[in-house]
């Protein structure tokens, strides 16, 4: 058995009942064979043991008084996995199915997108089992001023730099920060995805569907393809499916499927892209009110979107929900291009089938890094005390997802997998991290 593959057995034997931690590490090191054997010295000072561990895990509970009157106690955490080539920067998520297993893969996975993009910044994560759905304002107030009594300890522009996720967008980002400013007595970047009446920057809800398409054009256009007229299925209908689907129709797409979690609408005649914005970011409804204000738009319940014939495909809901079989049916259907606006929505099964096929196939760490990246952004513009144009971040964005391109694809070449960018995205953000912790010794 080689060396990596000891590893890996290693890892998981240590992190039992840890699925998706170990899908996302299994994933990373399984790509790393070669660069492994190729330098002795990475085995040496056990860089792959280091990487699979977080420096530390913050766990805590958290009290809140709902509107009834009632004391709720909810558990979150904070996963910071490695601040080697900047602080640790990633998200907070909401949501009931919040574990450790789930923020450690995040964080894993972070710190090699942030690698990608360029920018100095470590790997974190962080959320809660708290579901904002169906609470009020004031709830989500008080949830979010006691997760920040506790978490603020662990923040600052120079330390951890949280952001939005799943179930947290403006309004938490908006309470979360308002506390950690009253608790710390300053005002500054410690937050991103904050508005833009306090120091937010433009163009960050848009980052990570326009990075998305930004990367897929460059892949199609490598091969000599474009996007204009394809077909084109995004799953999902919150801000990373929308602005995807904005760019690609900018592009000359044809985007003819959008999703919730409760089903899937095809509009042959492509998405009415202003009646999705308001049915989901104005009136937050369900995606099957479309169908119902649409003609011609038909709503099935389930899961079904990739067994409708497309282009491209971009899943952009949620871990895992493009399995094998759905794979298949892209393939069979000629589908020629998936990119990940979500963070490991392809699991390995589906994965194995779109490198098989050839499918131009590229995963999250690469293709959604958008999103952080101005959020990198974001903190700049913080530390200098001045706002850029729309403009001028997406001409920045623009400009880190063709970075992005070149590094996966020019390691995929070099390691002899030409074409594979899961392998050069995988090697591209090891090889920056990995050069980062051999110059800093064992700490």
């Amino acid at each position: 058995m080689s060396y990596t593959r000891n590893m890996i057995q290693h890892i998981i034997q240590r992190t039992p009942n840890e699925a998706e931690f170990h899908q996302a590490m299994e994933e990373v090191f399984g790509s790393l064979a070669p660069i492994i054997d190729k330098y002795k010295q990475y085995q040496e000072s056990g860089l792959l043991l280091r990487m699979a561990f977080p420096e530390r895990i913050i766990t805590f509970r958290v009290p809140w008084v709902a509107d009834s009157g009632h004391v709720q106690v909810n558990m979150a955490y904070r996963v910071q996995f490695s601040n080697v080539i900047g602080p640790y920067k990633g998200g907070m998520r909401f949501h009931p199915t919040v574990n450790t297993s789930i923020l450690k893969f995040l964080g894993f996975e972070q710190t090699f997108k942030n690698a990608l993009t360029g920018l100095p910044m470590g790997g974190g994560k962080g959320g809660s089992d708290f579901d904002p759905k169906g609470k009020s304002d004031g709830e989500v107030m008080r949830f979010c001023q006691s997760l920040m009594n506790e978490m603020y300890k662990y923040l600052g522009p120079n330390e951890d730099v949280p952001a939005g996720d799943i179930g947290v967008g403006a309004r938490e980002i908006g309470y979360m920060f308002g506390q950690y400013k009253k608790l710390k007595g300053e005002f500054h970047g410690v937050i991103t995805g904050k508005g833009i009446a306090y120091g937010g920057s433009l163009g960050r809800p848009e980052a990570t569907g326009f990075g998305l398409v930004y990367l897929l054009e460059r892949i199609l256009k490598n091969s000599g393809n474009d996007i204009e007229g394809k077909k084109i299925t995004i799953s999902g209908s919150g801000n990373v499916a929308i602005f995807a689907a904005q760019k690609a129709m900018e592009l000359g797409g044809i985007v003819v499927c959008m999703s919730d979690s409760g089903g899937y609408v095809y509009d042959g005649q492509g998405i009415d892209l202003n009646l999705i914005k308001y049915i989901k970011l104005t009136a937050r409804g369900r995606i099957s009110d479309y169908a119902a204000q649409r003609g011609g738009a038909v709503y099935t319940e389930g899961r079904g979107i990739w067994s409708v014939p497309v282009d491209i495909a971009l899943p952009c809901a949620t871990q895992n929900e493009l399995l094998e079989d759905d794979a298949k049916l892209l393939v069979h259907n000629g589908c020629i291009a998936v990119c990940e606006g979500a963070n490991m929505p392809c699991d390995k099964a589906a994965v194995d089938v779109f490198i098989e096929s050839g499918i131009h196939y590229a995963p999250g760490k690469a293709a959604n890094a958008g999103g952080v990246s101005v959020s990198g952004m974001e903190m700049s513009q913080n530390a200098m005390h001045q706002r850029w144009t729309f403009e001028e971040v997406d001409r920045r964005l623009h400009g880190v997802m063709n970075s992005i391109f070149d590094k996966m694809n020019d390691a995929a070449e070099e390691y002899k997998q030409p074409g594979n960018y899961l392998i050069g995205a995988n090697i591209a953000g090891f090889k920056t991290v990995a050069e980062a912790m051999m110059a800093q010794g064992v700490v």
